[in-house]
């Protein structure tokens, strides 16, 4: 996959977008998150959050996103329980251009960004403290609330970014909610983030990058002991797709 560093005017100008949208967005958020906080899904201050990452990944130069594949039909009123690999902080903006609502689960270290903590935080996106039991508690509480009324929960599996691209342990967590609320997995693919922009530098790449929406995998009538294998059986699908992603990107 070729990639180039982006020059620094546009870098800066992205870097200008993002916070222009991010500070004209947020009162409008935090509208929407106090008239809907009896709502445990979240949808609404969800949705806004999603039209800010859409907004920002079409206006920058920088990145060219796409994505490819057909949703589940029911996916507008019908949860699931979404996952992905992760390459990059990138990954979020390109997710952002699926055609339906979904809640998020992210890491403590998110919802402490300048500004961008703010929005997550308005927008109803689920923290988790790694390590804090009471806050994997908590998480798993409100991602349970959240499918049973109907909206879709979107996991990273692996739990961290890959340094190199390679597709790192998935964990137990999503796989085991999917099976206790008896919702569908749904599997994303994605490549061409992590030359967007690298774990660990805060330059940014230009770079190509898509997303593959995969097949569905149904939990009815499995029990906690299908964990392990409903979870290899989401990784080697989602692995091979995301090998066939980076050779169209090639």
């Amino acid at each position: 996959m070729a990639t180039k560093p982006a020059s620094l005017p546009l870098a800066l100008y992205t870097y200008a977008e993002l916070l222009g949208l991010a500070v004209g967005f947020l009162p409008v958020m935090a509208l929407a998150s106090v008239r809907h906080r009896g709502d445990v899904t979240r949808r609404i201050p969800g949705r806004w959050m999603r039209r800010f990452g859409r907004t920002a990944s079409r206006l920058t130069p920088v990145w060219d996103f796409s994505w490819q594949g057909t949703p589940p039909a029911d996916i507008g009123h019908a949860a699931y329980v979404v996952v992905s690999n992760h390459e990059s902080n990138a990954d979020p903006f390109l997710l952002t251009l699926l055609p339906w609502d979904m809640r998020w689960v992210a890491k403590e270290a998110v919802f402490e960004l300048p500004l961008l903590g703010l929005l997550m935080r308005a927008s109803g996106d689920i923290e988790l403290r790694r390590g804090d039991r009471g806050s994997i508690g908590a998480m798993y509480d409100a991602c349970l609330a959240t499918l049973r009324g109907g909206l879709s929960v979107m996991m990273f599996p692996e739990g961290t970014r890959s340094r190199d691209g390679a597709l790192l342990p998935f964990k137990d967590g999503a796989f085991r909610l999917a099976i206790e609320a008896q919702v569908p997995v749904l599997m994303l693919a994605l490549a061409g983030t992590r030359d967007c922009m690298r774990k660990g530098a805060l330059g940014l790449g230009r770079a190509r990058a898509k997303v593959r929406v995969l097949e569905s995998i149904p939990t009815a009538g499995l029990t906690e002991a299908d964990v392990p294998a409903l979870r290899e059986q989401a990784r080697a699908r989602i692995g091979a797709a995301a090998r066939e992603l980076r050779r169209e990107l090639a």
